[in-house]
């Protein structure tokens, strides 16, 4: 499909060499957001060891897990500092300060020094670390979603789109290879002492890079052509004039949340330590399952760009529903190499579909003028609610059930699946991010 002659909202329309850069400048920040989360999942054990020893010499994952989703309870204050910023002054600076916090709490938590050498002041001090990374990644996934949807040429909107979650899964296929290739050259002494830490490190130069790409770019062509207009403040407008969207988007949001913490945070450790899985074939099977993604996630976009996106959507969430969840979990609790591959490959077949439409569904659910607020702090919410404290929930459930966690991920998907079915079809739209009408779901 050939690309309109008239970009959205009377902007100038961008070079595709200028959107090309717009998409890597916004992809590297989701990157180190995702890159860091991943990381705390795959090493939870090593990090229990370090931080949250007990009597006996073993490690709980129930309080590491805690400190995990604690950090997400700053998340929607940081949405709202970053929204407004980034609705009032612009994308780019918004973002670039995001992602330079959010790797220098991440590069923290690499160095601190463990509970056997400060006592109660590590956990505390990680816990402190975690929160300073949830309030900065609360400005992260509203101001890159709108950052790509922006420069989107019009008929090719959820292609772009969807590099926000191909790149959460090129952060969790980059912490998968991390993971196993330190599992491969070092001892199980060596990778709980010093070798988790090691990734950890790596953030803080990738920040580095990302904030430099941030600050050369220039905003995006639909905020540039608002910048003239009164604007007032774009919380208040959000609660007011956009509340069912919010709405809306968190119960889009849901089940993908669920499954990315289940699958990035929670199995990993649940793996090794409850079903007695090698962490080296662990990391092995997760990495099939985050390549087939990386390879559906794009195509899945590129069909709803001509289709729409209603249908890919309702996809997700039915197959999630019907198919998936309580025989996804059987195959992982079955220990196996195999078993768990296949497990990794159907949930990424299942969740394509939506991950791959999913975040220009969100950006278009506001307008331009309040993008970065609205879907942050929609975002934010869904996140913090449904994401953060997923790996600890599962792990209670898992303690108190067999398939209790399959069947949490059953409601999840529910409510997505009512949330996808109050979208309009998408396709043949011209102009489907024009604040003329709301930018309505």
């Amino acid at each position: 499909m050939t690309e309109p002659n008239h970009p959205p909202n009377g902007a100038a329309p961008a070079p595709p060499a200028v959107r090309r850069k717009a998409v890597l400048a916004a992809s590297i920040g989701n990157f180190v957001e995702w890159f860091e989360f991943t990381l705390y999942g795959f090493f939870a054990a090593a990090i229990a060891v370090n931080f949250f020893p007990v009597p006996d010499g073993t490690s709980s994952l129930i309080p590491t897990f805690a400190a995990f989703g604690i950090s997400f309870v700053l998340r929607p204050l940081g949405a709202l500092v970053f929204g407004h910023f980034g609705d009032r002054l612009g994308r780019r600076g918004t973002l670039a300060v995001s992602l330079i916090g959010m790797s220098a709490a991440t590069f923290v938590i690499g160095v601190l020094p463990n509970a056997d050498t400060i006592g109660v002041l590590a956990p505390i001090l990680l816990i402190v670390a975690r929160v300073a990374q949830g309030f900065s990644a609360g400005g992260e996934f509203g101001g890159a979603t709108a950052y790509m949807v922006e420069y989107a040429p019009e008929h090719r909107r959820n292609f772009f789109g969807s590099w926000q979650f191909f790149t959460q899964m090129l952060a969790g296929l980059a912490g998968s290879a991390v993971g196993a290739s330190l599992s491969a050259v070092l001892s199980e002494q060596a990778l709980n002492a010093w070798g988790w830490r090691i990734p950890f490190l790596l953030t803080l130069p990738l920040g580095v890079i990302g904030f430099y790409l941030r600050l050369r770019l220039d905003e995006t062509p639909q905020f540039k052509a608002e910048q003239g207009g009164e604007r007032g403040a774009p919380l208040p407008t959000v609660l007011r004039e956009h509340w069912p969207n919010v709405l809306k988007v968190i119960g889009l949001m849901i089940t993908g949340t669920t499954f990315f913490y289940m699958v990035q945070a929670f199995f990993p450790a649940f793996l090794v330590e409850q079903v007695g899985l090698a962490r080296g074939q662990m990391f092995a099977a997760m990495m099939i399952g985050t390549c087939a993604q990386l390879v559906l996630i794009p195509l899945w976009a590129l069909y709803a760009d001509r289709i729409g996106r209603r249908r890919p959507m309702l996809v997700g969430s039915l197959a999630v529903l019907v198919v998936c969840a309580v025989p996804t979990y059987l195959l992982f609790l079955h220990g196996t190499f195999g078993s768990a591959a296949l497990g990794y490959l159907v949930l990424a077949v299942v969740l394509a579909p939506m991950t791959g439409c999913l975040a220009t569904a969100l950006a278009e659910s506001f307008p331009t003028s309040v993008r970065y607020s609205g879907l942050s702090v929609a975002y934010s919410v869904s996140v913090s609610v449904f994401g953060g404290f997923t790996p600890l929930i599962l792990s209670a459930l898992a303690a108190s059930g067999r398939l209790a966690p399959a069947y949490y991920l059953v409601g999840a998907a529910v409510l997505s699946l009512v949330a996808a079915l109050l979208l309009p079809e998408s396709a043949q739209s011209s102009d489907p991010a024009s604040d003329r009408d709301g930018a309505a779901v």
